[in-house]
């Protein structure tokens, strides 16, 4: 749903268009502090952690962003005692022409933010996963020039979102994320659990 947020299209249409330069890397932070035994998220043999709850997104917008797939990853997982979910991940993953950093955890306090770095430039999207439907985003372009805040108008993503597919269903075309996205997105994060399973970089086949 994010990345049909005008904040995201904003950004994603100042990288392609060279305003931050050549895009070297991203640096993304995703938390919020969960001890309920009963959530699902807490629950590992049900797919609980905060890789598949939040980690998903960090990888997604790297992909998103660098318009590509990342060919290594590098992860570090700190699993809970007593839920035996991961309450902390550090990822690196590298691609062609940089690298995108994130931390996320489910025992930390609430906070989100994303930062893209070029050589030229530097965009920093507030809130960048759970947008509110209430007020104006903020996002920021560093340049030469100095730091332009801009606010980003009111809107529901998820609304986006579902006026979006049912276009396309109306019209019979494609859906602009496909199921193949999902597929390598999880291919990403599978990654991620090898490589913190041997502690070495594993290659994204």
């Amino acid at each position: 749903m994010y990345r049909f947020h005008p904040q995201w299209l904003t950004a994603k249409s100042w990288v392609e268009k060279g305003r931050i330069g050549e895009l070297r890397t991203i640096q993304s932070f995703f938390s919020y502090f969960n001890m309920d035994p009963e959530n699902i998220r807490n629950k590992a043999d049900i797919g609980g952690g905060g890789l598949m709850d939040i980690g998903c997104y960090p990888v997604s917008l790297s992909r998103f962003i660098f318009g590509e797939e990342p060919s290594h990853v590098l992860g570090r997982l700190d699993i809970d005692p007593r839920f035996q979910t991961d309450r902390m991940v550090s990822v690196l993953l590298q691609f062609e022409t940089g690298t995108s950093l994130f931390t996320c955890s489910t025992q930390i306090v609430n906070y989100q933010r994303v930062h893209i770095f070029g050589t030229k430039g530097r965009i920093e999207i507030q809130i960048p996963f759970n947008a509110p439907n209430d007020r104006p985003c903020k996002i920021f372009l560093q340049t030469h020039s100095g730091i332009k805040e801009i606010s980003v108008e009111i809107c529901d993503q998820y609304t986006l979102q579902g006026d979006q597919f049912s276009l396309c269903i109306l019209n019979g075309t494609d859906v602009p994320t496909p199921l193949t996205d999902a597929v390598c997105n999880m291919r990403v994060l599978e990654a991620v659990r090898k490589s913190a399973r041997t502690q070495s970089a594993v290659e994204i086949e």
